[in-house]
């Protein structure tokens, strides 16, 4: 998801984001794919994936190899730190030769390959990732004035979920993301534009997929990104975004201390129901109310709701009331995101003047808001754009009668 968390901007939408996409109609799906998730390693003979190890399990493999534990830090730093960041076997510095020679043998150290880099007007870059087997993922490198770069990072190839206003939900699920896979989103965005943008100071888990979809190596990425001897992201600035899976939502607050982002976009079950498919089986009643158990154990820690609004559906002010209601007890901010429109899409963008009375409301309400800037709309890089759907795509809801005037 290409934007920045700022206070109230106005912007301008162009033109190529409505670009045409095929809008073939699919055959329904599976709310809960069973995919295989790859692994490190995999059959025997097979070369291991370095970054899809933490550090313990290099540590131990590096042992395994017959080497001294201090040369797993040595490799570690190779991998991410040092201003490193090493792909090939040539970029191993400071590593004694049988040392690299085994590693040359036995590991590999790219699991991405570009495909593309799109620059937008605003100077927000999309790259496009081939992976391995042959899927397209994409990542988006945020540029800010303030000396703040988000790199915002993909954790499956589609998604699963089928909301309603997202373009990668058109999708649906192809393939979850290595851990690997998703580390090397920020080891590249540190690569190629550290010496442009200066340093990636954010990660931001809103770009293709579900990440609590694929929880076992989200948290496992999330860890790694912010582990101090490698790429030291602040936890507080590593945030993982969800539609509301509750069960692993309960997991991420209670095994990683990175930040969490909850996707709301409703203020009722009956719009939810159809805009964001998983409410059927996490309303808002269990969503929020886990929120407030769980965040009462953690301390000086706030959860971000993005709020997507949708003009005539989502954005009168008794939503904005409703809202107020909904998050109270909830240590919580609240992002206000414009739709930003894609081919085929059936829901219309709020006015500005409108985002800003809405949010007026909530401030009234006593609530943190901001109003995010959509970044990169012009090469389909904002919120809600990515991916390419192609020929098979997942069929749209059933819209309820009393908002098919407002589409």
């Amino acid at each position: 998801m290409a934007a920045q968390a700022l206070p109230f901007l106005r912007w301008s939408r162009s033109a190529a984001s409505l670009r045409a996409r095929s809008s073939t109609t699919a055959a329904p799906h599976r709310l809960f794919s069973t995919l295989r998730r790859p692994a490190a390693c995999c059959e025997a003979g097979s070369k291991v994936m370095l970054k899809g190890m933490d550090y313990s399990e290099l540590e131990n493999w590096v042992q395994a190899q017959g080497f001294r534990p201090g040369q797993s830090m040595m490799l570690w730093k190779c991998l991410y730190g040092n201003n490193v960041w090493a792909h090939c076997h040539d970029e191993l510095a400071g590593l004694n030769k049988d040392f690299r020679k085994m590693i040359t043998e036995h590991a590999d150290l790219k699991a991405l390959t570009v495909k593309d880099i799109l620059t937008a007007s605003d100077g927000t870059r999309k790259i496009l990732f081939s992976l391995e087997d042959g899927p397209v993922i994409e990542t988006v490198i945020i540029p800010c004035a303030r000396g703040r770069t988000t790199v915002c990072v993909s954790s499956q190839v589609g998604c699963a979920m089928n909301c309603q206003f997202c373009f990668t939900g058109r999708m649906g699920l192809r393939k979850h993301l290595s851990t690997a896979e998703i580390v090397e989103q920020a080891v590249f965005a540190r690569r190629l534009f550290s010496d442009e943008f200066g340093a990636i100071t954010n990660v931001v888990f809103m770009g293709m997929g579900e990440p609590f979809h694929n929880i076992d190596n989200v948290i496992k990425a999330s860890a790694i990104m912010v582990d101090d001897q490698g790429l030291h992201f602040s936890p507080r600035k590593v945030t993982v975004s969800t539609s509301g899976l509750v069960p692993q939502l309960k997991r991420f607050l209670r095994e990683s201390n990175c930040s969490l982002a909850v996707s709301l976009n409703a203020t009722t079950d009956e719009v939810r129901n159809w805009i964001m498919p998983i409410n059927r089986k996490y309303n808002l009643n269990m969503l929020l109310g886990t929120l407030r158990e769980e965040l009462c154990l953690r301390k000086n820690y706030r959860v971000l709701f993005e709020y997507v609004m949708l003009s005539g559906v989502n954005d009168s002010m008794d939503d904005a009331k409703r809202l107020i209601e909904l998050v109270q007890g909830i240590p919580c901010k609240i992002n206000l995101i414009s739709f930003n429109p894609h081919s085929g899409s059936q829901f219309k963008p709020t006015p500005d003047e409108k985002i800003i009375e809405f949010r007026n409301v909530l401030i009234q309400g006593g609530l943190i808001v901001f109003v995010r800037l959509s970044r990169g709309d012009d090469q389909m890089a904002a919120c809600g754009q990515l991916g390419e759907p192609g020929d098979y795509q997942l069929p749209l809801l059933r819209v309820p009668e009393k908002f098919q005037v407002a589409l």
